[in-house]
């Protein structure tokens, strides 16, 4: 039987650069034999982060968000999935609020408050945690580490990819005011040097994940 993987992004922009490593890593986890269905958070019916009902601390609905909106057939999928691939840009040095929702939701299901057993997942899955930036790799290692470690002990085992100082627009030259900041010769050159190894790194990721 094929495993099965789910993907999210957790990004608004599709077919570039969170969207283009999530789909790389598709890729792979299908050049192994997986099955996989994708999700992207900013075309869902609407949803909220946790709102703290503690529905899912009932001992018949543990493990479960019963919150009921367009995050549940994410939240499920992922429940009876063999691996979570999902990929994040950074906005104002965090994830996504779209991928903090999820985040939430998912993380706090599984939570107990128990300290014999502080998370009641039974069935670890393994995680692939994308995040695109403007900024360099190597600026978030303390705030990646920090999800990767939650993730790893309420999901299953994670992996982090961090693809930094990643081209934003085809032409920096129409804007209305000028994004002296970045140096548009140098994002495209690494875009096209640089970016394809991690696209290679993200295919490579998720064939491993199966």
């Amino acid at each position: 039987m094929a495993k099965k993987i789910v993907a999210v992004n957790a990004g608004p922009r599709k077919g570039w650069n969170t969207d283009t490593l999530i789909d790389e890593a598709i890729k792979g986890a299908e050049s192994a034999g997986a099955e996989v269905v994708k999700f992207d958070l900013f075309r869902l019916e609407k949803y909220t982060g946790c709102i703290s009902c503690f529905g899912c601390k009932k001992e018949k609905f543990k493990g479960h968000c019963v919150c009921k909106d367009g995050l549940t057939p994410v939240l499920d999928a992922i429940r009876e999935a063999d691996g979570l691939i999902i990929g994040s840009p950074n906005y104002l040095s965090e994830l996504t609020a779209s991928f903090r929702a999820l985040y939430e939701r998912l993380i706090f299901q599984n939570l107990t408050y128990n300290l014999e057993t502080p998370c009641c997942n039974e069935k670890r899955i393994p995680v692939l945690l994308i995040m695109t930036s403007n900024a360099p790799d190597n600026m978030y290692h303390g705030l990646l580490e920090g999800y990767r470690k939650t993730l790893d002990r309420f999901v299953g085992p994670c992996e982090v990819l961090v693809s930094g100082q990643t081209l934003q627009l085809k032409d920096y030259s129409k804007t209305d005011w000028p994004w002296t900041m970045f140096d548009p010769a140098e994002r495209k050159e690494r875009h096209e040097t640089i970016f394809p190894l991690e696209r290679k790194d993200a295919f490579e990721k998720g064939a491993a994940m199966v």
